[in-house]
């Protein structure tokens, strides 16, 4: 009989559909999502919703008999799950303490809740190293966490020659205010008055894409920005492959499945240098490391990245070594799967 999880999160996330999928195909599980209905613009409405979670969260347990529970975010449906009954639970956090922003009034509150999501658990996801950083400070037994990111599919993420003679850059990043597209939109303007040819891809939506539309006619480049707004992910390889160079300058990361994905296709990443980023990159090594909002900085090592075409070459061919050994859906999802069983044989 197939073993049954009860998933708490947003089910339409890619990062979440991952996952699922993962668990799904190597572990052989059945899986029911439950997620909050009222979206983040109604901050009162959705709170309100939250704190009646817990009886609708029971009720399902108690009807359908899940094997397990796992949740998305330690500050949110990490502490559902904690507070939810199940005999075996698994967190996820999400991002690099998932105590964000820090100039919340609620971070004393989402701070206790993740500290009794923590002691609850019994397995924590840390999808990279700077997570488990965050974990061992705040107290975490260290035994409950794996440290190993969901991994993406090669098959699809596949490396391609682009022998260009411009910059062509892709973003792949959610148009939020917190992942700076207007900086990569200014660095790029200075690049144009400096006469410097390139195209950029901007891929996906948010609340920021009017905005961002403006800016680039303000700044004279609206011909050479392609905004293709939410596509399929089954378009997304393909995008990146046409591409050569990767940016992405978010203020705070997690793991980025967005960065993994580039460095398996073959982009030259030149990203914000921040603890998420430096995991994985080293500044003028394997890619680039850039001060938040610093875009002339952004725009020296854009023209820098191209000028040295040899030691681009040789990052991209690091970088497809890396997440092949690092960050391979196929071996981590069934080691995650793999861990799974044992916790449910162990706490029979």
């Amino acid at each position: 009989m197939k073993r049954k999880i009860l998933f708490l999160g947003e089910s339409y996330r890619a990062d979440a559909i991952t996952w699922m999928k993962g668990l799904k195909e190597f572990g052989d599980f059945e899986i029911r999502t439950w997620e909050l209905q009222t979206s983040n613009n109604h901050r009162l409405k959705r709170i309100l919703e939250y704190f009646s979670a817990p009886l609708s969260i029971r009720k399902i347990i108690k009807k359908e008999k899940p094997d397990m529970v796992i949740a998305e975010r330690t500050t949110s449906y990490g502490f559902l799950a904690a507070i939810s009954g199940s005999k075996t639970i698994a967190i996820a956090q999400q991002g690099r303490t998932d105590l964000w922003p820090e100039s919340s009034l609620l971070y004393p509150f989402k701070k206790f809740i993740q500290k009794y999501a923590f002691k609850k658990a019994h397995l924590i996801h840390a999808w990279g190293p700077v997570m488990a950083i965050h974990m061992k400070a705040t107290g975490v037994d260290m035994n409950k966490v794996l440290v190993l990111p969901k991994g993406i599919d090669l098959s699809l993420f596949s490396p391609s020659t682009n022998n260009s003679n411009k910059i062509e850059a892709i973003v792949t990043r959610s148009l939020q205010p917190e992942y700076r597209h207007d900086s990569i939109l200014k660095s790029l303007g200075i690049l144009n008055q400096k006469g410097i040819d390139f195209s950029l891809t901007i891929v996906g939506d948010g609340t920021r894409l009017q905005f961002l539309k403006d800016l680039a006619k303000e700044l004279q480049i609206e011909n050479k920005v392609i905004f293709t707004g939410r596509i399929p992910n089954t378009e997304l390889p393909k995008l990146l492959q046409q591409s050569n160079i990767y940016i992405s300058m978010p203020i705070t990361e997690g793991v980025s499945a967005s960065l993994f994905e580039a460095m398996a296709s073959n982009c030259f990443p030149i990203v914000s240098d921040i603890p998420g980023n430096q995991s994985w990159i080293t500044h003028r090594e394997n890619g680039q490391l850039i001060e938040i909002d610093n875009i002339q900085m952004l725009a020296k090592e854009l023209i820098w990245s191209f000028e040295n075409p040899d030691l681009r070459n040789e990052a991209i061919i690091r970088n497809r070594k890396f997440v092949e050994e690092n960050a391979n859906y196929d071996i981590n999802m069934k080691v995650i799967s793999e861990k799974y069983h044992e916790l449910l044989t162990m706490r029979k």
